[in-house]
C-alpha cells in the first residue's frame, strides 16, 4: 500500500482531521469521463476542521488545500457520466494552496484565482459529506475563537459516539479499567480520540486514519517513549492519572525530585540529564513546541580558532539572564522599564517560544516551519546561519533573549539540526548567498565535533559550578516575585503560569486573543523549585576506582583546594551479612560506643550504668566498671587515646583515664541528664547536651583539668524541647542539634548563634551526620525517615522512608508484643506503649483476615486467623554516612545499607533482637560496630577486612 503524504503538519497548528474518502478531482467535470486518466485524477479528499485537502496517487502532483472560508460555494450537482447518472460535489473558491509539488518540500504556493473543483466520490454518496462539510464552512465564518469553539464541540461529539471494539485487547486476561476522551499532542498537532486504560496496556484511539488505528504504549517493545495527552478537564485528567498509578502492573523509575537532585548533585546523571529532568518536571516537552525545553547558551567565545576550557572566561555568566549580560543593553531597558505603566517588564520577549525553536530545527523540521508560518520559512537574512551572529545579536538586540535548545548538547544526534541535510531551499541571503549549513566557530570542525565540544564545556567543572544559578533564574525562586526584579529577570505578565485565570474570561474573541497572546511571546516554565537550588559537587564521583585504592595513598588524592580526602569513602557495599562477633556486653541498652584511633580498642555504656572496655582484636573483654546507679548515656575518646568524657542521667560527665583505669574527674554541668557529647579536637572545646533543652560549650585542656563552672563555660545554647543528638563538622566551624519537634538547628561554632532551621522531620531527630565537607547533612527520625539537607542553601535534596516486610501468623487469637510477633527477644516494650495500627502496619500485602490492634499497657493484642504479609514502619535510632554510603540501624534490629549515589538498597540485615541503638565504624572504615536495645554489641567487616 503507497504511503499517502497527508500529514496533519500541512493543516493549520491546532486543526482537526475528520474523515477522508476516495475520489476523483477535477477542475474540468469533462475530465471525469476520461476513465484512462483515472490514475491523474484519483486521490484521497481529507475533511478537515478548516480545509479540505485533495491527496493524489501520482506523487508528482500537489496537494490541494481549499480553506473552507475562501470558498463561496460548496453544493451537490448530477451529471451523466457513460450513460449513468453521478452526483458530484462542486466546490468553488476564490484561493486554494498547492503543496508538496514534485514531492519536493519548498513553501507552499498559493493561487489567488476563482476555481471550480468537480470531486467525484467513489464509495460514498454526496449526502454524506455535504452537511457535514457545510456545517464546518458555517463554522469558518465566525469569528476565530467561536469558530474554534464550535469545532471543538463537533470534535468532542464525534469522540463520544466512537466505539471501542474489545476484540483489540491484547490478551483475555485484559480488562477495561477506564475510557475517555482526549487527544494526543505532538508538535504543532492536536490528535483527538478515545483513551482507553486497561489493567496491561493503555491505547489511544484517534478518530481519523492519520495513525494507526489502535497504539499501544504500554509495551516495553514500543518505539514511542512518551505519550503526551490533553483532557478535557483537569477532573478528568487527574482521574486517568490516579487510575494508572493504582494499577498493579504499573512499574516506574522512581524519579522523586529529591532523589533526582541528589543524584545530579553526586555526579551519577549528567548537567544534560538533569536539565532534561528539571524541563520535564516544568511541564517542557518535546511534543509541544510552546513548552519545549530550555537549555543555557554556555558559551561566550566563538570567535577563538580553539576553545579553552580551563579559561572562565570562554563561559558564559550564569547568575544572569540572557538580558542582563550585556550592561549597556541592561541599562537601556531599565531605563525604559523605569518609565513604563504597569504591568512592568524587562524583556518584552521571551527566552523560548515556538518561532524561537523552530529558528534553530528548521533544517530538522522545515515541514514544522511552514505549518507554523502559514506554508511559508522566514526571510532567509533573519533565520539560523550562524552560531557568531546569533550570540551577537542576543547579547545586543533590544527584542532578543533567546535561550538554546537541547539539540545542541545532544551527542547522539551528531549536529545534524545544523545541516540542511534535506536540500531544501530556504532562498537567498542580502549578498546572493544560498541558505544551506549552519555557519558554525572556527573551533567547531563539523557539526558534530562542535555539538560534542559544547556538551564537554556543559558537563565541565565551571558549569557544575554555576548550572544551580541558572536554574534557579529559569525553574527556580529567582523565576518570579521580588527575586526576579532582583536578578533583572522580569518577563510579560502573560508569559507567567497563573497570571490569568482562563475560565473567567467569558468572552470566547477575548479568551482566544489572550492565549494567541500567551503563545506567541512564549511561557515561564511551571516554578519547580521555591528555595535556592543546591550546588553541585564538581568532584567527579568515580566511586569505584576510588574504592580500589589502599588507604595508605589516600593522603596523595586531594580535590585542588577543597583537600576532600579519598579515605571518606568506605567499602561499606561489601559488609558481610554474618557479623564477625557479639559481644554480651550489657543487661540493658547500649546507649553509645567509642573506638580507640589504632581501632584495636572499643567502649561502651549503657543504661544499665556500667562502662565496658574490649579488645576487638582478640574480641575479648577487658574491663567492665559500674560507675553509675543512673544510665550513662554517652562517650567520646579524646586524641590522646587516653581519656574518655562520659555522660550521664544525674547532670554530670565522668573523666575517665584508661592508662591509669580510674576517674579522674566528675562534675554536675546541667540540671538534668546529660544526653550526649561532642568535641572540638582543634579548639578543645567540649560540647554537651541535655534533657533541660539546653548545649553548653566548654573550653577544656589536655592533660585533662578539671572543668570550672565560673571559668570553662563558654556559652550556653537554648533549645524548645529536650536535645536528643548533636554533630560537629570536621572542620569545627558548624554544630547541629536535633530537637523532639524534627527541627534541626545549624549553630555556628564561632558565634554561637544559629546560623539557620532545617525543616522536614515531623518527630524526633534520633541522629545526624555531616559529609565531610560539611556541604550536607543527613538526619534520621522516629517519623520513619532519614533526609540529606544541603547547608549551602538550607534545602532538603533528598528523603526516604524505611518500610520493612514481616510475617505474622497464628491459628487463633493471640497475645503478644510487636516484637515477639516479628520473632525477637523482648527486654523491654517501651517502644509499643500508646502506638496505634497505623504507626506500626503501613501495609497488609496478602491473606490478613483480622487484624486487632489494642493498647493494654504495653501489650498489643493482635488477633491472626491465618499467615501474613505486612509491611511496618521502621524508626531509625542511628546513623552512619561516608557521603556515598550510609548505615541505618532501626527499632526492629535491622541494619539498612544504602548507596546515596545511586539510590539502591545494597544490603538489608538482621543485626539485633530489638532496635538498633548506636553505630560507630574503625578509622580505616573496615569495620561497623553496632549496639542494641538487647544488651549486645556485634562487629560487622568488609569481605576484604582480615581480623
Amino acid at each position: 500500500m503507497e504511503k499517502e503524504r497527508f500529514s496533519l503538519l500541512l493543516l493549520e497548528p491546532g486543526e482537526y482531521y475528520f474523515e477522508d474518502y476516495s475520489v476523483y478531482l477535477s477542475c474540468d467535470h469533462n475530465d471525469l469521463y476520461k476513465k484512462d486518466l483515472s490514475n491523474e485524477l484519483i486521490g484521497r479528499l481529507k475533511i478537515c476542521s478548516k480545509s479540505l485537502v485533495f491527496d493524489p496517487r501520482n506523487v508528482s502532483k500537489p496537494l490541494i488545500k481549499i480553506p473552507l472560508k475562501e470558498c463561496t460555494d460548496i453544493k451537490k450537482i448530477n451529471k451523466r457520466l457513460f450513460s449513468e447518472s453521478y452526483e458530484i460535489l462542486l466546490i468553488e473558491c476564490n484561493l486554494y494552496i498547492e503543496m508538496l509539488s514534485r514531492n519536493i518540500l519548498e513553501p507552499y504556493s498559493f493561487k489567488y484565482d476563482k476555481k471550480l473543483f468537480y470531486i467525484l466520490f467513489n464509495y460514498a454518496r454526496v449526502d454524506d459529506s455535504i452537511p457535514y462539510i457545510n456545517q464546518l464552512r458555517r463554522a469558518s465564518s465566525l469569528p476565530v475563537a467561536e469558530q474554534n469553539q464550535m469545532i471543538a464541540a463537533i470534535a468532542y461529539d464525534r469522540q463520544c459516539r466512537m466505539k471501542f471494539d474489545i476484540m483489540w485487547l491484547e490478551s483475555f486476561d485484559e480488562k477495561i479499567i477506564m475510557e475517555t476522551i482526549g487527544s494526543k499532542i505532538t508538535p504543532l498537532v492536536v490528535n483527538p480520540g478515545k483513551i482507553i486504560l486497561s489493567n496491561l496496556n493503555l491505547y489511544f484511539q484517534p478518530f481519523n486514519n492519520i495513525e494507526p488505528g489502535l497504539e499501544i504504549y504500554c509495551e516495553e517493545s514500543n518505539s514511542i517513549s512518551h505519550l503526551y495527552l490533553s483532557l478535557k478537564s483537569s477532573e478528568a485528567r487527574d482521574g486517568l492519572y490516579d487510575t494508572i498509578l493504582k494499577q498493579p502492573e504499573l512499574h516506574l523509575f522512581d524519579s522523586k525530585q529529591e532523589i533526582m537532585t541528589l543524584q545530579w548533585q553526586n555526579g551519577t546523571i549528567s548537567n544534560f540529564e538533569y536539565l532534561l529532568y528539571v524541563n520535564s518536571m516544568a511541564d517542557r516537552t518535546f511534543n509541544d513546541l510552546t513548552q519545549y525545553p530550555v537549555f543555557p547558551w554556555i558559551i561566550s567565545d566563538y570567535s577563538s580558532p580553539t576553545l579553552d576550557l580551563s579559561n572562565s572566561s570562554s563561559f558564559r555568566d550564569l547568575t544572569k539572564p540572557i538580558g542582563a549580560l550585556n550592561p549597556e543593553r541592561l541599562t537601556r531597558l531599565k531605563s525604559r522599564f523605569s518609565e513604563m505603566a504597569s504591568p512592568k517588564f524587562l524583556y518584552g520577549s521571551h527566552y523560548s517560544t515556538p518561532g524561537f525553536v523552530l529558528f534553530y530545527l528548521v533544517r530538522k523540521y522545515p515541514h514544522y516551519m511552514l505549518c507554523l508560518q502559514n506554508g511559508r520559512f522566514d526571510h532567509p537574512d533573519r533565520m539560523f546561519n550562524s552560531v557568531s551572529d546569533t550570540w551577537k545579536n542576543v547579547l545586543t538586540n533590544m527584542s532578543d533573549f533567546k535561550e538554546l535548545v537541547p539539540e545542541f548538547y545532544d551527542t547522539s544526534c551528531r549536529g545534524e539540526f545544523l545541516k540542511n541535510l534535506y536540500g531544501v531551499n530556504f532562498g537567498c541571503k542580502y549578498d546572493g548567498s544560498k541558505v544551506n549549513d549552519v555557519q558554525l566557530p572556527p573551533w567547531g570542525e563539523t557539526p558534530e565535533d562542535f555539538v560534542h565540544k559544547l556538551r564537554t564545556a556543559l558537563e565541565s567543572n565551571y558549569v557544575s559550578s554555576h548550572l544551580h544559578e541558572w536554574i534557579d533564574l529559569i525553574f527556580g525562586y529567582k523565576q518570579r516575585g521580588d527575586e526576579a526584579l532582583k536578578a533583572d529577570n522580569k518577563f510579560y505578565y502573560l508569559c507567567y503560569e497563573g497570571a490569568i485565570d482562563l475560565d473567567s474570561i467569558k468572552d470566547w474573541n477575548q479568551r482566544h486573543a489572550v492565549e494567541v497572546q500567551i503563545m506567541e511571546f512564549g511561557q515561564i516554565p511551571r516554578q519547580v523549585f521555591k528555595q535556592p537550588h543546591p550546588a553541585r559537587i564538581c568532584l567527579t564521583l568515580e566511586l569505584e576506582n576510588r574504592f580500589a585504592r589502599s588507604v595508605e595513598n589516600t593522603d596523595d588524592f586531594v580535590n585542588n583546594d577543597t583537600n576532600y580526602h579519598i579515605e571518606h569513602y568506605w567499602k561499606w557495599d561489601i559488609i558481610q551479612s554474618e557479623a564477625s562477633f557479639c559481644f554480651q556486653s550489657h543487661k540493658e541498652e547500649i546507649t553509645d560506643i567509642a573506638v580507640s584511633h589504632d581501632s584495636s580498642i572499643m567502649f561502651s555504656v549503657s543504661r544499665d550504668g556500667l562502662f565496658k572496655m574490649f579488645d576487638i582484636i582478640d574480641f575479648k573483654q577487658e574491663r567492665s566498671l559500674s560507675f553509675s546507679r543512673t544510665a550513662l548515656t554517652s562517650i567520646i575518646l579524646l586524641e590522646d587515646n587516653d581519656t574518655a568524657i562520659i555522660g550521664c542521667w544525674d547532670s554530670s560527665i565522668l573523666v575517665y583515664n584508661i592508662e591509669c583505669g580510674s576517674i579522674i574527674d566528675k562534675v554536675v554541668i546541667h540540671e538534668d541528664a546529660v544526653n550526649c557529647l561532642g568535641w572540638c579536637k582543634k579548639t578543645k572545646r567540649l560540647i554537651s547536651a541535655s534533657f533541660d533543652c539546653s548545649i553548653r560549650v566548654w573550653k577544656a585542656n589536655i592533660p585533662w583539668n578539671t572543668l570550672k563552672l565560673s571559668s570553662s563555660l563558654l556559652a550556653q545554647l537554648h533549645h524548645d524541647t529536650k536535645i536528643p543528638c548533636l554533630t560537629i563538622c570536621s572542620n569545627e566551624k558548624l554544630m547541629a542539634s536535633g530537637s523532639e519537634n524534627g527541627v534541626i538547628y545549624i549553630w555556628s561554632l564561632k558565634t554561637y548563634k544559629i546560623a539557620f532551621r532545617l525543616n522536614g522531620h515531623e518527630k524526633q531527630v534520633t541522629d545526624m551526620k555531616f559529609s565531610y565537607r560539611a556541604e550536607r547533612l543527613i538526619s534520621c527520625s522516629q517519623d520513619h525517615s532519614f533526609r540529606v539537607f544541603d547547608l549551602s542553601t538550607g534545602s532538603q535534596v533528598y528523603y526516604k522512608y524505611l518500610d520493612q516486610e514481616i510475617k505474622f501468623w497464628s491459628s487463633e487469637s493471640h497475645r503478644c508484643s510487636v516484637l515477639e510477633v516479628v520473632g525477637f527477644e523482648v527486654s523491654k516494650s517501651a517502644d509499643i506503649v500508646n502506638l496505634k495500627f497505623d504507626e506500626i502496619v503501613s501495609e497488609v500485602i496478602e491473606g490478613a483476615s483480622s487484624v486487632v490492634i489494642e493498647d493494654n499497657s504495653s501489650i498489643v493484642v493482635i488477633e491472626l486467623v491465618k499467615k501474613w504479609l505486612a509491611k511496618v514502619h521502621i524508626k531509625i535510632h542511628s546513623i552512619l554516612w561516608d557521603d556515598c554510603h550510609v548505615v541505618l540501624g532501626g527499632n526492629l534490629g535491622t541494619l539498612f545499607v544504602w548507596n546515596l549515589v545511586k539510590n539502591t538498597l545494597i544490603n538489608q540485615i538482621q543485626a539485633h533482637a530489638g532496635g538498633v541503638t548506636t553505630i560507630s565504624y574503625s578509622k580505616d572504615g573496615s569495620v561497623i560496630i553496632t549496639g542494641g536495645r538487647d544488651g549486645k554489641i556485634y562487629i560487622w567487616t568488609t569481605f576484604n577486612y582480615n581480623i
